[in-house]
């Protein structure tokens, strides 16, 4: 698949080894004294390791290379653990545990004035949750592209009310949401989906992969296309 991916200038690189450090995934080491991206498949094209280099050996490149394989970067990880006799909690890393949020306990009476976040779930962005959380059950699923929460000054009360919220950018993300939006769909009861995007073109990726999703799941549900100009209006 063709999708984004660093690549490392060997001849800019001076082998300090901090991007190693930096990348959280274990997609580089250091050979012959110099930073090698020696597994492709462990990168996940977010670039934790670009602000580390510090004669900016490394940048983003659009090239054929194998998808981001999470599953074999936490076995990775967790190997690595139990050679130092460590070990990782039940639940993996704490940012992609699934959870519900209740609202009723989170609300405090000093702010009764303000906006209350309409947030019902952890996590909401589709790389990280899980396709089988139970969140997901009965719910009203809102898929909405990540600019739309800023451009739209009502997204919480207009979009997100009673609805399970997932969010991602086709075009930052690099990745083919179809699949997991298919599985969300297929197995879970989902009652409704809406897909709010932004007006510009890159936008579409979102709205297409929730198509293919909604046709691939074999099931008939009610769905919604909303869109948002970028001067926060709704487009008719």
């Amino acid at each position: 698949m063709k999708r984004k991916i660093i690549r490392i200038d060997q001849e800019l690189c001076t082998g300090c080894g901090i991007c190693a450090a930096a990348c959280h995934e274990g997609a580089i080491e250091l050979v012959d004294g110099k930073a090698k991206l020696v597994r492709e498949n462990y990168c996940d094209g977010l670039g934790d390791c670009l602000p580390a280099c510090p004669v900016n050996a490394i940048s983003f490149e659009e090239r054929e290379a194998p998808a981001y394989d999470e599953a074999a970067v936490l076995a990775a990880k967790q190997k690595k653990m139990r050679e130092k006799g460590q070990s990782l909690p039940a639940s993996g890393c704490p940012g992609g545990r699934a959870y519900t949020l209740d609202r009723a306990v989170l609300s405090q009476p000093m702010q009764a004035a303000a906006m209350e976040s309409e947030l019902r779930q952890w996590p909401c962005q589709l790389k990280l949750v899980p396709a089988s959380a139970p969140f997901f059950n009965g719910a009203k699923l809102l898929i909405a592209a990540d600019c739309t929460a800023y451009a739209y000054a009502s997204f919480h009360r207009d979009f997100m009310r009673g609805k399970v919220t997932v969010i991602g950018c086709p075009k930052l993300d690099g990745v083919d949401y179809s699949e997991k939006l298919t599985a969300i769909l297929r197995d879970n009861d989902i009652r409704s989906v809406t897909i709010l995007r932004m007006e510009v073109p890159c936008c579409g990726g979102l709205e297409q992969a929730a198509k293919k999703a909604l046709q691939d799941s074999g099931k008939f549900l009610p769905w919604q296309v909303v869109t948002i100009g970028t001067d926060g209006t709704i487009r008719e």
